[in-house]
């Protein structure tokens, strides 16, 4: 039986409870009614640059829905090194083990690229999932895909060296904020992808001689995505095909 495509309302046709047009996939896929019951909860946030939503280990308060940017999920070590384990965009939101039942996530979100979107609390989601089965549904679905996610760049960051790694996550990034200019630093990409700047400084420069990427102070320009795809590991066609079935790519 051929899977049933989720029905997407277009982006300004709904709004939150203050009037604040919603862009996030998820709120709007879900029905009118359901999504009413839902309305009243979220609160419309601004998302700057670099801002941690959720600390690894703690307590799951907040529930986040992004209508634009970048949300970088990574895991934190006792030293204080970090790797990547996803990234959230408009498609999808944090706080995915609370819909499940659980109260604490162990990745810090912390908000990449810039945006704005709702939050809400989790006790409200879990109260008004009770009575929206199709959300619940949404919700549990896109909590799964991202746990296969989440597994496969766990095998990418042991297994791909940092040139693959580096191309796999500009071309995520890109099929999130969907821009070829994208604002990050070298020291921001080395803290995702667990390394060192001088790494990702070496690695980015054999993708610009390469006429790939260009990069000036805080920017990376994707200038030739097919070369970049073909720079890329593996994991960024798995991956990709797992975002297709959340409407990404």
């Amino acid at each position: 039986m051929a899977r049933k495509e989720l029905q997407i309302v277009q982006s300004g046709e709904r709004t939150n409870a203050a009037g604040k047009p919603v862009s996030n996939k998820i709120l709007l896929s879900t029905s009118d009614s359901e999504y009413n019951s839902l309305r009243p909860h979220l609160e419309y946030v601004r998302l700057p640059n670099h801002l941690v939503l959720h600390e690894g280990g703690a307590k799951l308060e907040l529930a986040y829905f992004p209508n634009r940017g970048l949300i970088s999920l990574v895991v934190v070590m006792k030293d204080g090194r970090t790797a990547e384990a996803g990234v959230v965009g408009n498609e999808g939101f944090t706080g995915t083990p609370a819909v499940v039942g659980l109260s604490k996530d162990p990745l810090r979100a912390v908000v990449q690229v810039s945006g704005d979107g709702f939050r809400i609390k989790v006790g409200a989601l879990r109260n008004t999932i009770g009575s929206t089965p199709h959300l619940q549904l949404i919700l549990n679905r896109y909590a799964a895909i991202r746990s296969m996610q989440v597994a496969q760049t766990a095998a990418c960051n042991r297994l791909h060296d940092i040139k693959q790694r580096l191309a796999r996550w500009l071309l995520m990034t890109q099929d999130r904020v969907d821009s070829g200019a994208l604002p990050i630093t070298h020291d921001f990409l080395a803290t995702m992808l667990g390394t060192d700047r001088p790494s990702v400084s070496l690695a980015a420069g054999g993708l610009q001689k390469k006429g790939i990427i260009e990069y000036t102070r805080g920017a990376v320009k994707i200038v030739n995505r097919k070369k970049l795809e073909d720079s890329a590991c593996e994991c960024y066609g798995v991956i990709r095909q797992y975002d297709g079935e959340l409407g990404v790519s």
